[in-house]
C-alpha cells in the first residue's frame, strides 16, 4: 500500500488553494469562514495523510476532507449568532462568486444538490470524483 508523501500534499495544497477557497466560500457564503475552513482542511489533511490509501484519489479524499469541514460550519452556524457584514473588517480576498444571480438561484436548491453542482461546474470535478466526495 503506498502512501502519499507529506511533500506530495504538500504541493497539491498550495497548488490549489484557490479552488479550495472557492468552494469553501461559495458553501458558506462568508470569507472568513471559507478561510477558516480551508486551513481547518488542510490541517487535517496533514495530520490524516497516513489514512489516504490511494494517491491517485488525493483530489477527491481533500475535497471530501473540505466539504465535511464546511459542513460542519454550516451547522454549527445554526446556534450561532453572526455580526452584521458592516462591522466586519474588508480583508484582502475578494469574493469569488461566479454570477450573482445564478449562484443565488443555486443557493436556493437543497444542500446535497448545491454540493453536486458547486463540485461539478465551479470546481469541474468528474461525476465519479463527486460521488466519491458526497
Amino acid at each position: 500500500m503506498a502512501t502519499i508523501t507529506e511533500n506530495a500534499l504538500e504541493t497539491y495544497l498550495i497548488e490549489n488553494q484557490t479552488h479550495f477557497y472557492r468552494l469553501a466560500y461559495s458553501t458558506l457564503r462568508s470569507r472568513e469562514d471559507a478561510l477558516d475552513a480551508v486551513q481547518s482542511a488542510v490541517c487535517a489533511a496533514l495530520e490524516k495523510r497516513h489514512t489516504l490509501r490511494d494517491p491517485d484519489a488525493l483530489r477527491t479524499w481533500f475535497y471530501r476532507i473540505l466539504m465535511n469541514v464546511c459542513n460542519d460550519q454550516l451547522r454549527q452556524r445554526k446556534r450561532v449568532v453572526l455580526v452584521p457584514d458592516e462591522m466586519l473588517d474588508a480583508g484582502t480576498y475578494d469574493d469569488p462568486a461566479p454570477d450573482d444571480s445564478l449562484d443565488q438561484q443555486v443557493s436556493q436548491l437543497p444542500p446535497e444538490i448545491q454540493t453536486v453542482i458547486r463540485l461539478r461546474f465551479y470546481e469541474e470535478l468528474s461525476l465519479q470524483e463527486i460521488a466519491g466526495i458526497t
